[in-house]
């Protein structure tokens, strides 16, 4: 029989993250090509009414957007040349256009978009690459959020900051400014990977096998799109052409890499949907400090893409927070919502947990970190704040007991509840403890938001023998909380033991 045990004590901080609508991004706003009564195109119409603006006012108008733009944008003029540029192929000699000009034509094919209007909710917590100059038994950690706004497009966010020895958690400044970085402008892609995936998505015809055998084992998207033009010389039907060109554009720009300045702060940068996979949101991202089996470390993070009507997960890779690589998952192993990455190989393999079937956890096994197939089942619902569905609430925790995985469960009302499990080091498919009721559920101040009766985390973190647990409450807002190591590993054997 199970041993009698003290409840456990979960700390919840002060802290309490709420969205912010100020936090805004500039975004492109394209009229598009439909006609108006003229018979011209919408966006035609805008700019020859723009162009029509004699150039002696242009400085006045020019300057009322700067005076009240320009303080909630970094690089503001900058941003508005890059959305004229994006409008300029519809104009004869634009070069000839006054500076000024062509920025109040971007300022019209410009808008903001405020990043965190619905949420900042669901994060995950990591130690951050650079650790210097900290006190002794202080660590550095880097936080990734859910920032949700309007048409309940998520984006990623970040935070910074220090847990101190005692595992107070203090976090540094907000930026005024939010970035979107640069995207990289001719990404590359591994033939073979490439290859896969449009097997994959039911596209491995004699198009795709024309473009792609013409290509190197790596090739960039300059290469790509040459090879996709020689491919109309071919006597293939149309139809078969247009729809697999189509999925090829489709596959290149779901992987891209997106770049900031090394002078931005952590908290201006936010990974902004860009890939039609993602077209409504990247949604609960896993972030996971990885170490390889030679020491060397990068950071990983798994995360759903929607597009409105599917979900896909992908992966986003990075060594500094500062450029980050986003990749489409392979496999019959990554077609579904909350994959987590274990912290490292297992047996010479990647290992990650999922939720292959929408209501179970599964553990899976690959040698490539893109490419997930069969997976088995780690445990189904059993308990009454669980029985709709479990899943993981980020990367497994390494501890000397067992890997550590903290789970979510979906009860009754829908109320979501965080959970812990407790996994055999060597062999992850062997369940050693569970806590048979939640380790954190909904406080009655957490209950109201835009999704009621929820509490759900990305990732926790091991601090001194404390898991620090950030978790977002009802997808509206974020707190952190804390609980000994030790009096959880405890209630977790004391479960092995019944």
């Amino acid at each position: 029989m199970p041993r009698n045990i003290e409840p456990l004590f979960v700390t919840r901080t002060p802290h309490r993250l709420l969205p912010d609508p100020r936090r805004v991004i500039t975004r492109p706003f394209l009229l598009g090509e439909a006609s108006v009564a003229n018979g011209d195109s919408r966006v035609k119409t805008l700019l020859d009414r723009i162009l029509a603006i004699p150039e002696e006012k242009i400085p006045a108008t020019l300057n009322e957007i700067l005076r009240d733009f320009s303080t909630r944008h970094r690089d503001f003029e900058q941003v508005l040349e890059d959305h004229f540029r994006l409008v300029s192929h519809h104009l004869d000699r634009s070069e000839s256009l006054s500076p000024e000009r062509r920025l109040l034509i971007g300022a019209y094919c410009s808008h903001e978009y405020s990043i965190e209007a619905a949420a900042l909710c669901n994060p995950s917590m990591v130690p951050a690459p650079d650790q210097s100059g900290l006190p002794k038994g202080a660590s550095r950690f880097i936080m990734s959020l859910r920032a949700v706004g309007e048409g309940h497009i998520s984006s990623i966010e970040f935070r910074s900051g220090v847990i101190e020895l005692d595992g107070e958690v203090a976090f540094d400044s907000i930026s005024p400014f939010v970035s979107t970085g640069r995207r990289v402008p001719n990404p590359s892609y591994d033939k073979e990977v490439f290859h896969s995936k449009m097997g994959e998505l039911g596209f491995h015809n004699e198009v795709s096998k024309w473009v792609l055998d013409r290509l190197p084992d790596r090739f960039d998207l300059g290469e790509l799109m040459r090879s996709i033009a020689s491919s109309t010389t071919q006597n293939i039907p149309a139809p078969m052409r247009r729809e697999t060109i189509e999925v090829i554009h489709w596959l290149a720009t779901s992987n891209y890499d997106v770049v900031f300045s090394p002078d931005s702060a952590i908290s201006e940068r936010v990974i902004f949907p860009e890939g039609p996979t993602e077209s409504h949101g990247m949604e609960d991202a896993r972030f996971v400090r990885f170490v390889e089996d030679d020491g060397s470390a990068c950071y990983y993070a798994t995360y759903t893409a929607y597009d409105g009507h599917e979900v896909l997960s992908q992966l986003i890779e990075t060594r500094d927070f500062l450029q980050f690589d986003v990749r489409t998952l392979n496999g019959t192993g990554a077609q579904n919502k909350g994959m987590a990455l274990f912290p490292r190989r297992i047996g010479g393999k990647f290992a990650m947990l999922s939720r292959h079937d929408g209501e179970s956890l599964y553990f899976t096994t690959s040698d490539n970190i893109r490419f997930w197939h069969d997976a088995e089942t780690l445990s189904i619902p059993l308990h009454r704040w669980e029985m709709i569905q479990i899943g993981n609430c980020g990367s497994p925790i390494e501890t000397e007991e067992g890997w550590l995985v903290l789970t979510h469960g979906v009860g009754p009302m829908r109320t979501y509840a965080i959970g812990a499990m407790l996994l055999d080091l060597d062999d992850p498919q062997r369940v050693i403890g569970q806590l048979p009721g939640p380790l954190l559920a909904p406080a009655p101040d957490e209950r109201e938001g835009y999704v009621p009766n929820v509490v759900y985390t990305c990732g926790g973190m091991l601090h001194n023998k404390q898991l620090i647990l950030p978790y977002g409450f009802s997808d509206v807002g974020m707190r952190i909380a804390a609980v000994s190591l030790d009096d959880l590993l405890a209630q977790l054997r004391n479960q092995a033991e019944g």
